[in-house]
């Protein structure tokens, strides 16, 4: 008697976000060119051609997977620089979420932005550009907000904007590389204090009596 033939099953089903969060994580964990398909097939529990009809390529993949990243971020950190805060305070809570951002015990060390695909192979060139522009429109919000400071006075008129803004995205980019590296959370909140004391504009009283002095006490 002949054995019925088996029908194969269905695809599993994946959901949609399950599966970016999936990719976000790897991502994160091993950069863009220390992915490769199969290791997002298996963590997923799917094959490469579903991979491929949910999401297209890897490239296209990584686009998706940072976008659902940043969207979890982006608008409390863009309610904090649009608050009505002074543009200090604004600048000081903004930094500081991005630390706790960096420093998740949950979750891999670093920014998934911030250091991504500085490094990368031709073929790549265009994940690289993409991170960059990531990256420039995260400058270009803090330079908008300065902008506002010197409307409403809280900055000198003649104040560098771009530069100043750049200077605190180098700080945001440390930070992720130094928590990849193992730094804590204080450590990162005091380097903020000391880069806070760059501020080129008047702060109230209390932000005065708050503000750090150039140099801190020794950490562990």
């Amino acid at each position: 008697m002949e054995k019925p033939v088996r029908k194969r099953g269905r695809p599993r089903l994946l959901d949609r976000d399950v599966g970016l969060d999936i990719a976000a994580r790897l991502f994160w964990e091993r950069g863009y060119e220390g992915t490769s398909t199969a290791d997002l097939t298996k963590a997923m529990g799917i094959n490469p051609p579903t991979l491929y009809s949910m999401f297209g390529s890897k490239e296209d993949l990584y686009r998706q997977a940072l976008d659902f990243s940043i969207a979890r971020e982006s608008t409390r950190r863009s309610q904090i620089l649009q608050s009505h805060l002074p543009a200090y305070d604004a600048l000081r809570l903004y930094l500081y979420d991005i630390a706790d951002g960096d420093t998740q015990p949950d979750k891999p060390r670093g920014c998934m932005v911030s250091t991504a695909v500085l490094q990368h192979a031709e073929e790549n060139a265009s994940v690289a550009r993409m991170t960059a522009a990531l990256r420039e429109a995260s400058m270009q919000a803090l330079k908008a907000r300065f902008d506002r400071a010197v409307e409403e006075g809280e900055l000198p008129t003649q104040t560098d904007t771009d530069t100043l803004a750049r200077f605190y995205g180098a700080i945001i980019q440390g930070m992720s590389a130094q928590a990849c590296d193992g730094a804590c959370n204080t450590r990162l909140k005091r380097l903020i204090d000391i880069a806070l004391t760059a501020w080129p504009g008047e702060l109230s009283r209390q932000d005065l009596s708050e503000r750090p002095g150039p140099l801190l006490p020794r950490g562990p």
